[in-house]
């Protein structure tokens, strides 16, 4: 009977719950559904179509079936280290798309399509023009100094004794509150940015701003957000020093992406960045593969067989 039945069709990444933490428990498929094992046995379902990301943290295995099932839904897996903070490795669903790699590519290599590209990332994120005339580099610093300074003046409001952006991933209980509590926030922001990223099909490592780094296209993206979502959030939860500071900078991080429609907007967000390039992407080829998670209409909702 199940054969009779026409394709699962994936929920789009817009209309997903953005970050889901598992530790401790095994992730497998029983009984068709898509669950968390604890020690004791109990069963915890996960809706993995629905979700964007799925964060494992240590303790967490992983079956063959449950990791087929994500790639076909199209959820991104990622290994971290404890509150999120390192990540070791993740899952690409459905992998890079040839011509939006291509337009990535070309956009990156060319230093004058770089630099309005970079120009464009610097409006969005400070809600200005930037300075005329001045290279990747004078922009990178700029911005960099304007970075230290939102800390200061957020560090300010919240009544956060601020000292600076410093810690060490080997010893991170020996960082102060605000740093882990940032840690925490971006290592949030940076999971969903590479779900949509992938979604998309581009590339994580071919960056603009950042270069030379497994994830910089995603460190581009989420810094356009940053400000807007997770940091505050950071900062207020370190106001408070509770002894759960990490969980409490998830929950925050969650309703923040819920409240501002993060997931909506940054596929948008790529494509009018990238467009600041001024050429046109360039057409699907016949024998491309096709979207991991692909967008064809339907008479039912996202979710329901076509």
């Amino acid at each position: 009977m199940a054969g009779l039945l026409p394709p699962l069709k994936p929920i789009a990444i817009k209309e997903r719950l953005s970050i889901l933490f598992i530790e401790k428990g095994h992730l497998d498929v029983l009984d068709g559904a898509f669950v968390v094992v604890d020690k004791t046995g109990v069963r915890i379902h996960v809706p993995v179509g629905g979700v964007a990301c799925l964060m494992l943290e240590p303790g967490t295995r992983v079956s063959h079936a449950a990791v087929a099932l994500a790639a076909r839904v199209g959820t991104l897996l990622v290994w971290v280290g404890e509150a999120g903070v390192r990540l070791y490795s993740s899952g690409q669903p459905g992998g890079a798309r040839a011509d939006r790699l291509l337009y990535q590519a070309k956009l990156a290599l060319d230093d004058d399509l770089r630099l309005k590209v970079v120009r464009k990332m610097y409006a969005m994120r400070f809600g200005e023009e930037p300075p005329s005339r001045r290279s990747v580099e004078q922009l990178r610093g700029i911005e960099g100094a304007r970075v230290r300074q939102t800390y200061q003046l957020l560090a300010k409001k919240y009544g956060v004794e601020w000292k600076a952006r410093n810690y060490d991933t080997s010893e991170w209980d020996k960082a102060d509150i605000p740093n882990r509590c940032l840690s925490a926030a971006t290592a949030c922001l940076y999971g969903v940015t590479e779900a949509a990223v992938l979604a998309a099909g581009y590339a994580p490592a071919v960056g603009f701003i950042h270069t030379g780094k497994p994830l910089s296209f995603i460190y581009d993206v989420a810094d356009i957000f940053k400000f807007e979502t997770v940091v505050p959030v950071a900062f207020r939860v370190a106001a408070k020093s509770p002894h759960n500071a990490e969980q409490q900078v998830r929950l925050g991080c969650r309703d923040a992406f819920r409240e501002t429609h993060l997931l909506e907007r940054i596929i948008p967000t790529i494509e009018e960045m990238l467009a600041a390039g001024g050429i046109a992407p360039p057409a699907p080829h016949e024998e491309a593969v096709p979207p991991a998670i692909p967008n064809s209409e339907s008479l039912g909702d996202a979710g329901h067989r076509s």
